[in-house]
């Protein structure tokens, strides 16, 4: 049964479901809405506008102060400028009490306005200001010249300008620091360094005012360079110690240049004294400085008492000079130079006496530097002789080594010089370090005395021989172990060079200085530690002995070089007997450079060359023998080709197998013994040389020979050549045998094969060519349609 509520819940129960449905229909219409928006294209949005970054700050090219600066100096320079044209233009526009008046309000004022600003914080206005009044006194001093001292003497006005100027500016410097406190915080900074300016003028101007001469301007100099000394190393501003230090340097620098001038150009002792005094006097600057400054700057007190070392040897060095003949200007100066170091034993500072060192070693390194041109002239100058060779023995040791180049002047004291530096690398070089360079150091100089002492006495021509002989002695008896042994070795050799060079005047010297040479350094070359350096020497001055001995017997050069060759028989000798290979390699070299000699005097005798060259070749088999100069028998094989090569020459033999047959023959045996002993070895290393060197240049003659004997004889060997290689399976005597064979039928019928080519058509010739290129052209498709069959087998395969 149906139940039928009554219409009053009815009416509820329908308005229930429709607020219902309106609910679900709003959810569903927003739910179709947003996907609405979901389905449509999205539509460009607008962008916002970028933000421009902002353009950097711009950083001021210059800072405040420093505008600040440049605008009150400008406005200084400008003032002074100002105060310049109106003191010289429009001076006499004002009577006297206006021109006073003018000036010295303006002058106290700009030196009375600084105090009011600086306490007011104006520090760089004050200092500009200050200036001005500074310049404005300078023009005080200007315009009372002009108007009451007009005739005076200006050099005169000016120096007492220049100290008035002076103690103005350092009392107003003073008294200002004074009012406002110490000069170094809020005093101002110019008026102390200007005074200490305008104090380098009054003594210079004073003495040139008084018409002084050289001695008291450089007095003047020095003794302004002492003041500012001592006013840069007591005064505690440093803008003065700056400016007093410029000034000490240069005014010092300029008298210390003076001084040394007068000293050079002295033409007595007293004005030698003289100069010396100054030059005491700036040595006494310079070391006051460096006892103030060895504590805090100790490099500045070692130069200043370097320079001060240096001006009291030229002081000193020059007052015997004026009176001692030219000769012993350096020999005095290095006396002095010397003599300093006696303060190195004393009790000065440290940096006084490394300076002083420092200059005493600077002196003797000069006098050393002077005697150099001496000793170039006494060790190169016996060279000329090998011009001149036994034209005659000369009277001293100076004409000996001054044939070519004169003597250097004033050189009669250079060994002493030299002789004295050695004493004091001896005596004054202690320490353990620098002992050994000191030694070597004194060997050196000690030879160069030596070799410079008899032309510099001019001692006669066998003196100097004698010396230069027992300079070489002492140099290799120099040569121990416990020294260095290369710097002895090296002056020996220097010293037996010249000597040899020194003893070509004269037929006798010669012989005996080079055997005397030889022998010496052959017992040398005993020594140990000796032996790599005098073994070769001695076998060179023994060939040096055996071309002078050729010489003086009259021989010809070509036999010459016989004699020559006992120098490499020696040394292969020798080195057979030496067990150490630095002294074997020297003294083999030493005898290939000899026997290179023997074989060039005979080179323009065949004959003899022949034999000569047969002879070097015994040496060097007889070399080859030992186990460790195997490699010598190559030479020994080259210079027997080479001798019978020459000999056939000689004997005008025209046909190359006289000269190709007896190479080949021994290379054919060499090959036939290296195969035997090495189954591995190829044919072309064994037999390849060998039949290159004689079917080659065989080849080549028979193409050129016009009778058949050549050609026969030639393709006979190179088919016996062929049928050996074909028997034995051997590359090199098939390949070289059959071309050559080939090679020389061709050559026979060559004539046959121009008559043929002579008889045929002219068109045979483009025919037979067609012929081949169609020939090719047929191979070649060939080729590419078997590749295309192989293509399409792979392809059908699966």
């Amino acid at each position: 049964m149906t139940h039928i509520p009554p219409p009053a819940e009815e009416l509820r129960i329908l308005d229930t479901e429709l607020r219902q449905l309106d609910a679900r229909r709003t959810v569903l219409l927003a739910r179709r809405a947003w996907l609405v928006a979901a389905l449509r294209p999205a539509a460009p949005v607008p962008h916002a506008p970028r933000a421009t970054p902002a353009a950097p700050a711009r950083r001021p090219e210059t800072t405040a102060p420093g505008v600040q600066n440049v605008l009150l100096l400008l406005g200084g320079i400008l003032l002074t400028v100002a105060a310049v044209a109106f003191t010289v233009v429009s001076w006499g526009h004002l009577g006297i009490a206006g021109r006073a008046l003018v000036l010295g309000a303006v002058t106290w004022a700009a030196l009375g306005a600084p105090v009011l600003l600086i306490r007011r914080g104006l520090r760089s206005t004050a200092e500009s200001v200050a200036g001005l009044g500074l310049a404005l006194t300078v023009l005080d001093v200007y315009a009372l010249y002009e108007v009451a001292l007009p005739h005076s003497d200006g050099l005169g006005y000016a120096a007492m300008a220049s100290a008035a100027l002076a103690g103005v500016w350092a009392a107003y410097g003073l008294a200002l620091g004074g009012l406002l406190g110490p000069a170094t915080t809020t005093g101002l900074r110019l008026p102390l360094p200007a005074a200490v300016a305008a104090a380098q003028l009054p003594l210079l101007l004073w003495a040139a005012a008084a018409g002084a001469g050289a001695p008291t301007i450089t007095a003047a100099l020095l003794v302004t360079a002492a003041f500012d000394t001592a006013l840069a190393l007591r005064l505690p501003v440093k803008s003065v110690r700056v400016v007093a230090a410029v000034g000490a340097y240069g005014m010092g620098g300029w008298g210390s240049f003076a001084a040394g001038w007068l000293s050079w150009t002295a033409s007595g002792p007293s004005a030698a004294a003289r100069a010396a005094a100054l030059l005491l006097l700036a040595a006494a600057i310079g070391f006051a400085a460096a006892g103030r400054t060895h504590v805090l700057k100790p490099h500045l007190a070692t130069g200043l008492a370097l320079a001060g070392g240096l001006l009291t040897v030229a002081g000193l060095g020059g007052i015997p000079r004026s009176s001692l003949p030219d000769d012993w200007t350096v020999p005095g100066c290095l006396v002095c130079g010397v003599a300093l170091l006696g303060v190195l034993r004393t009790g000065f500072p440290e940096p006084l006496r490394r300076g002083l060192a420092w200059a005493s070693g600077s002196v003797q390194a000069i006098a050393v530097v002077w005697t150099l041109p001496a000793v170039g002239v006494a060790l190169l100058g016996p060279v000329g002789w090998t011009e001149k060779v036994w034209s005659g023995a000369p009277a001293t040791a100076r004409d000996a080594v001054t044939i070519d180049v004169p003597w250097p002047p004033h050189s009669v004291t250079a060994p002493f010089v030299l002789l004295l530096v050695a004493g004091v690398l001896v005596v004054a070089v202690r320490g353990a370090e620098w002992r050994p360079q000191a030694l070597t150091g004194a060997l050196a100089l000690t030879w160069a005395t030596a070799l410079v002492l008899p032309a510099a006495l001019e001692l006669p021509y066998w003196v100097g021989l004698l010396v230069q002989g027992l300079t070489t002695v002492a140099a290799l008896a120099c040569a121990l172990p416990s020294l260095p042994r290369t710097p002895p070795l090296l002056l020996a050799l220097l010293t037996s060079v010249g000597l040899a060079f020194l003893s070509l005047t004269s037929e006798g010297a010669t012989l005996t200085v080079l055997a005397a040479l030889a022998l010496l350094f052959a017992a040398a070359a005993r020594r140990p530690g000796l032996g790599a350096v005098a073994a070769p020497a001695s076998l060179a001055y023994a060939t040096a002995l055996a071309c002078a001995v050729g010489a003086s017997l009259g021989w010809p050069p070509q036999q010459t070089a016989l004699l020559v060759l006992v120098v490499p028989v020696g040394a292969a000798l020798l080195a057979a007997r030496l067990s150490d290979a630095s002294v074997t390699v020297p003294v083999e070299a030493m005898g290939a450079v000899a026997g290179l000699l023997a074989i060039g005097l005979t080179v323009a005798d065949p004959p003899m060359l022949a034999l000569v060259l047969s002879l070097c070749g015994v040496i060097a088999a007889g070399t080859a023998v030992r186990e460790d100069r195997q490699s010598a028998g190559y030479a020994a094989a080259a210079l027997f080709v080479l001798a019978a090569w020459v000999r056939l020459a000689a004997w005008g033999a025209g046909s190359p197998e006289a000269y190709t047959l007896p190479v080949t023959v021994p290379a054919l045996v060499v090959g036939a013994v290296r195969r035997r002993k090495d189954s591995r070895a190829s044919s072309w290393t064994a037999y390849g040389p060998g039949l290159v060197v004689t079917l080659v240049p065989s080849l080549f003659a028979a193409w050129g020979d016009t009778h058949g004997l050549r050609p026969l004889l030639l393709g006979a060997a190179a088919l016996l050549v062929t049928l050996v290689g074909a028997r034995h399976r051997l590359q090199a005597p098939l390949v070289l045998g059959g071309t050559v064979l080939a090679l020389d039928a061709l050559h026979e019928l060559a004539p046959y094969l121009v008559q043929v080519v002579d008889a045929l058509p002219r068109w045979v010739p483009p025919a037979l060519a067609g012929l081949v290129l169609l020939a090719l052209g047929a191979t070649y498709e060939q080729r590419i349609r078997d590749a295309r069959r192989v293509r399409e087998l792979l392809g059908r395969m699966d």
